[in-house]
């Protein structure tokens, strides 16, 4: 049964960074990054491959955020730069594979990121 759940969430100013994680009890699962904003619907941020070989990102994070995974700490990480006040939302970390969240099957429960000054 494949479980997630993020962390690291919290208050950052513009042009700020934070990095987000997600543990994972299996490490064969491809994972993305999700986002909800207030009033908005759910999107994709990004995805990794089970191996950390292949990601890709939403074109409004591409060059600011990095995602990556340590198998050995069943960690998968969200490393997010020069963070405005769109980005803020709830992220979620899910098991699935695309920038589409309907493609994702089983999800953590999020964690809030604000950036605001």
């Amino acid at each position: 049964q494949l479980q997630l759940v993020e962390s690291g969430g919290g208050l950052v100013q513009p042009g700020g960074s934070l990095t987000l994680s997600c543990t994972v009890n299996l490490d064969y699962y491809s994972i993305g990054w999700l986002r909800q904003a207030p009033g908005k619907e759910r999107e994709g941020v990004s995805c990794i491959s089970s191996d950390g070989s292949f990601t890709d990102y939403a074109d409004s994070v591409k060059g600011r955020f990095t995602i990556s995974r340590d198998n050995v700490k069943n960690t998968v990480y969200l490393q997010m730069n020069s963070l405005k006040p769109e980005d803020t939302a709830v992220y979620y970390c899910a098991e699935g594979w695309g920038l589409l969240p309907q493609m994702y099957e089983t999800w953590g429960q999020g964690t809030q990121v604000t950036v605001s000054s």
